[in-house]
């Protein structure tokens, strides 16, 4: 969900949403799952997804109901989701998923899954945004292709901080003996997703490239850590 809360920020800083895009989402676990089901709600679609062997495409809308069933419960391979939604496609090899035309992109699997080629291939298609969901998913020469080109792009230590936020929560309760409600944690994780977003968005007005992301989040970061070392007398 974090993901998509940071990337929603994003987009409407940029004057977009989610709303009647067409996502294609790589991987197929914890962070991939939730991140298709957040951005259903936000009123995306998601039109791919993969695991090791290779990927499924429906252009009608994954259906999460069936993949959820498949992954959760089955254990199984992706490949299965053809034989139970009729018009969708699996294609061998993960790392073509990013030959699928799309709106926004979110590598949600693994480091390096996308390279320049993977990058130039979704430009090429028309795509604005990739939003990464996993650490350090796009390769560098992947990171320029993507910038230089002026797509939306957020590196994975702001957009992905949704999990090590949500181990603070269930933390915090540990401490507190206390336990929140699923709305709960959601909401909590909202407000921080959103307090990254407007960190990362600052510290890039000051740095005088007002909505550059990866520039915020390297500088935010940065700052962050640097005044905690300060205030503990470290330097």
């Amino acid at each position: 969900y974090g993901i998509c809360y940071f990337s929603d920020e994003v987009l409407k800083y940029n004057g977009k949403s989610f709303e009647g895009q067409d996502v294609v989402i790589s991987g197929s676990g914890n962070v991939a799952q939730y991140a298709a089901q957040k951005c259903y709600q936000l009123g995306g679609k998601g039109i791919a997804m993969s695991d090791s062997k290779g990927y499924i495409y429906d252009p009608n809308g994954i259906n999460l109901d069936v993949l959820f069933d498949i992954k959760q419960k089955r254990r199984a391979r992706i490949s299965e989701y053809v034989k139970e939604v009729p018009g969708s496609e699996y294609v061998e090899g993960c790392k073509n998923i990013w030959n699928v035309k799309c709106d926004i992109a979110m590598p949600c699997a693994s480091q390096n899954e996308m390279d320049e080629d993977g990058a130039k291939k979704l430009i090429a298609n028309g795509a604005f945004a990739v939003f990464e969901g996993a650490n350090m998913p796009l390769t560098p020469g992947a990171i320029n292709a993507v910038r230089a080109a002026g797509l939306l792009y957020t590196p994975g230590k702001a957009s992905n901080a949704g999990g090590v936020a949500t181990s603070g929560l269930e933390m915090s309760q540990n401490s507190m003996r206390y336990s929140w409600s699923f709305e709960e944690v959601d909401e909590k994780l909202h407000g921080i997703m959103k307090s990254i977003f407007q960190a990362c968005l600052k510290a890039s007005v000051e740095c005088g490239c007002p909505g550059d992301m990866m520039l915020g989040a390297n500088v935010a970061g940065f700052l962050k850590v640097a005044e905690a070392m300060m205030a503990q007398g470290v330097v």
